[in-house]
């Protein structure tokens, strides 16, 4: 059986940073290439998303665009972006977008919707505009999903993003493509394992953001604190010692 080289990357000089082709570098351009085009596509798939939830007016769209992001061939997208605007960051910015709107935007909207109308309707009784409605008791409700949406895309741009390497750009898609040329298969396993870390890395830096932003009452961590602390030994004793009322 014929074991796996990680001479390359455990190679101390492919992890200078002042090395353009070092992974230092080319994690940068990466991280540059996912946190250009997730941030657009936040803009346009969060805001869209929450509004066509809380109205439901085009709903159809919202899962006509799901199906057809997951349809839609991102290499296609390139090469057409390519035909249109050539070679640079644009015709990869434009792929990448195409691809993190549509869960985005579908998890948006499901959130929302999966929103307990009964609670809708109390903050309604209570006179809240339809704007307060959606940002202080919706969005609170729904950010669990909402960031859960916005982690996948997140998985799937970071692993799409080496496309960037076909369009000429840099990214950790230059190991695959370039060790791929040159049957450099070392450089092809460091460049898929960096790869997979960086995913790995990223899920657990927005599932720890997602800890930060959802409110404890809304996860249910609030009720699981509230349980362990009643199943406790200290807590069963001092219920147990504490005089009746009756």
């Amino acid at each position: 059986m014929k074991s796996i080289d990680l001479d390359y990357l455990t190679t101390g000089n492919h992890w200078a940073w002042g090395d353009p082709d070092g992974f230092p570098h080319r994690i940068a351009e990466h991280l540059g290439y996912t946190a250009l085009a997730m941030s657009i596509a936040l803009v346009v798939a969060v805001p869209l998303g929450l509004w066509i939830g809380h109205t439901g007016r085009g709903a159809f769209l919202v899962i006509s665009l799901g199906n057809a992001g997951r349809a839609l061939p991102t290499l296609g997208v390139v090469m057409l972006a390519l035909s249109i605007v050539g070679l640079g960051v644009a015709p990869v910015t434009i792929a990448l977008v195409i691809l993190a709107v549509p869960p985005m935007m579908t998890s948006a909207f499901a959130a929302v919707r999966a929103v307990s109308p009964t609670v809708v309707d109390a903050a309604r009784g209570v006179g809240m505009t339809e704007r307060q409605v959606l940002l202080s008791v919706e969005l609170p409700n729904a950010l669990p999903i909402v960031i859960g949406g916005v982690r996948n895309a997140t998985l799937q741009v970071v692993s799409t993003a080496t496309i960037a390497a076909y369009c000429g750009m840099g990214g950790l898609g230059r190991f695959l493509f370039d060790g791929l040329a040159l049957r450099d298969y070392p450089r092809v396993l460091a460049g898929a394992v960096v790869l997979a870390l960086l995913a790995v890395l990223l899920d657990v830096v927005l599932g720890l953001l997602q800890r930060m932003l959802v409110s404890p009452g809304v996860d249910g961590r609030a009720a699981h604190r509230v349980r362990r602390g009643a199943s406790s030994p200290v807590t069963s004793l001092v219920v147990a010692d504490s005089p009746s009322r009756i």
